[in-house]
């Protein structure tokens, strides 16, 4: 299990500046007042956004400068990187960002609020990012680069792979598996043993009871298919039938 603690302070750099950002901003906030509460000292030295969009080079968002573009990693060389770009209707970009940056994955380091329970048995990849109130009980695997929103509860032996987004109130039956670059949405249910294939979208408020097929937007309860994700070619995956 990864997880950032002891006296060291180390610089940090969020790659991005929207709303994941700046609540990965707030997480690592509480990771800093949990080691002062404990005699620690800060954990982390947030050194600010980087974000590509020239017009927000400057601004201020939840305590934290954007410093520039992603061109000014090359001068931080120190810090440690985690992404947090994306959202349901662009959910492939933060892989993309992370195959462009091609950065080795020391780089990369796993924020979790301190209110995560996470068990010992659990393992969590890095730039992953979970935030308040979510639980992993016993044995589960997260990847890398993967977004957890608050009070998502993964049980026993699911596995979540990387860059999926799993938005908050997700819950995950024993041995679920969300394949890479899955997003599934705010309060959707996956029953035991289910796998949603990868780069799929469940709806929010869906709840799955048998498998989705690889790039399919599936929605309503029980869940059926929507219709096919629009998948980048440098993301394609190979079509099912259901």
């Amino acid at each position: 299990m990864v997880i950032e603690s002891g006296a060291r302070r180390q610089d940090l750099v969020i790659v991005g500046a929207g709303g994941f950002a700046r609540e990965t901003a707030q997480a690592v906030a509480a990771v800093n007042a949990r080691g002062n509460a404990n005699g620690w000292g800060p954990i982390w030295r947030l050194l600010g956004y980087l974000d590509d969009d020239p017009l927000l080079a400057g601004r201020v968002f939840d305590g934290a400068t954007v410093l520039g573009g992603t061109d000014m990693l090359g001068a931080l060389p120190g810090a440690r990187v985690v992404v947090c770009v994306g959202n349901p209707r662009h959910y492939f970009a933060r892989a993309a960002l992370v195959r462009r940056l091609g950065l080795p994955e020391e780089r990369y380091t796993t924020i979790i609020h301190p209110s995560a329970q996470i068990s010992a048995s659990s393992a969590v990849g890095p730039g992953s990012v979970i935030l308040a109130q979510c639980v992993l009980t016993a044995s589960v695997s997260v990847g890398a680069h993967v977004a957890v929103m608050p009070h998502t509860v993964l049980t026993h032996d699911t596995v979540v792979g990387d860059y999926v987004t799993l938005a908050s109130g997700v819950r995950l039956g024993g041995g679920a598996v969300a394949g890479t670059g899955a997003y599934l949405g705010a309060g959707a249910l996956i029953r035991e043993r289910v796998h949603v294939g990868d780069w799929s979208t469940v709806g929010m408020g869906s709840v799955v009871l048998r498998d989705v097929p690889p790039g399919q937007v599936w929605v309503g309860n029980p869940a059926r298919r929507l219709r096919d994700v629009d998948v980048p070619e440098s993301f394609a995956v190979e079509r099912l039938t259901t």
